[in-house]
């Protein structure tokens, strides 16, 4: 068996589900097995997860991020519920904004709470992002991120980009710009959970979107490009002269624990939540109405079959990726959903064109600026 130490003995957030439910969306590209039920998270759960986190937050900074289906699915009475155990925390909130209305503009003001919105572009980039009904999703999106803009409620956004057209990246940038966004996150679409119909993309054509995105943020860089500066991190270590460069590929993985609306507890991978394996059952590590979210961090490896086989994996990405030392792997996640079942295989359409497209593109960007 691998040693512990591959896990941090600590995480630095943890994943809550209040609930499995998404309204009013069902996005073609949603990895998520149960996002049509009402799944609520008991208030117990919270309770039995905030015992250890604030004891962690004592001690450092600490994120709760409510990931769903929509967190504001839950209502405001029952997140508040929810919310109420943990002190010393950050809360953050991923959400569509469909339901942003004015009291939950108040909710987030009060709560102090970070917001992340779901939104791939302008209009015509967000025709995977559809209602239950069947409509477009972009409308309502708007109208709560305009919600949030008259209250004045900062936010961060993350995108899915199905197609990474090197054509379509300057007005994609822009269109975040002119939110005044304060971070973007960029996902290209990923094969995982119930979604089986993501299209290969060529790495050459995704290395060229990933260089004309780094162009126009390069052009106005008024916001946050999460891959970009994970990019120029990672090069700055290698220039810096460290060692070793930062990230999975020299340090403890975070185990970035996820606790289901139930109170399992997946590791390293919320995508696994929901689902069930033959030889791994059901992903979990353990339940923490049961054993305490501390104890399972800390026996994570021992309590979890499919670890071992991950780590196995991400060794032998270490001996046969170029990219390794800026990747660290490839996410357990895609591992399983595009290996037939295995954690212990190598490249994934993912880190083709999320990871080392990506450090091309961006390579090819800083090259043509070099002088």
């Amino acid at each position: 068996m691998q040693s512990p130490a591959r896990l941090a003995a600590r995480p630095n957030s943890v994943i809550m589900q209040p609930t499995t439910q998404c309204l009013p969306m069902d996005c073609t590209y949603c990895y998520l097995p149960f996002r049509k039920t009402k799944n609520l998270m008991p208030v117990d759960v919270a309770r039995a997860v905030a015992k250890p986190v604030n004891l962690w937050a004592a001690e450092d900074t600490f994120e709760v991020v409510w990931h769903g289906g929509e967190p504001l699915a839950t209502g405001r009475k029952h997140l508040a519920a929810l919310m109420a155990p943990f002190e010393g925390v950050k809360h953050s909130v991923q959400t569509n904004a469909a339901l942003v209305d004015d009291a939950w503009c108040g909710f987030i003001q009060e709560h102090d709470m970070h917001i992340g919105v779901s939104i791939d572009g302008p209009e015509d980039m967000n025709t995977h992002r559809v209602t239950l009904a069947g409509h477009r999703g972009f409308r309502v999106t708007m109208r709560g991120i305009e919600r949030l803009q008259r209250h004045g409620i900062p936010f961060s956004a993350i995108a899915v980009v199905s197609d990474p057209n090197p054509d379509d990246a300057a007005r994609f940038y822009e269109f975040f710009a002119e939110l005044g966004v304060t971070t973007l996150g960029v996902n290209v679409e990923e094969e995982e959970g119930v979604n089986r119909g993501a299209v290969d993309a060529d790495p050459v054509r995704a290395a060229e979107f990933w260089a004309a995105l780094a162009d126009a943020w390069r052009a106005n860089p008024v916001i946050r490009l999460r891959e970009i500066q994970r990019v120029l991190n990672f090069a700055g270590a290698v220039l810096g002269g460290h060692d070793t460069a930062p990230g999975p590929a020299s340090a403890p993985w975070d185990p970035m624990p996820t606790i289901s609306y139930d109170g399992g507890v997946i590791m390293l991978s919320p995508e696994l939540a929901g689902f069930t394996d033959a030889r791994f059952d059901d992903f979990t590590t353990g339940n923490v109405l049961r054993e305490g979210l501390d104890v399972l961090v800390a026996e994570a490896e021992e309590r979890t079959p499919w670890i071992p086989e991950f780590w196995q994996g991400v060794d032998a990405c270490r001996a046969t990726c170029p990219a390794f030392a800026f990747c660290g792997g490839a996410h357990a996640a895609n591992r399983y959903f595009e290996h037939d079942g295995r954690f212990d295989g190598t490249r994934t359409r993912y880190c083709t064109t999320a990871k080392i497209a990506l450090l091309e593109g961006v390579t090819q960007h800083a090259c043509a600026h070099a002088h």
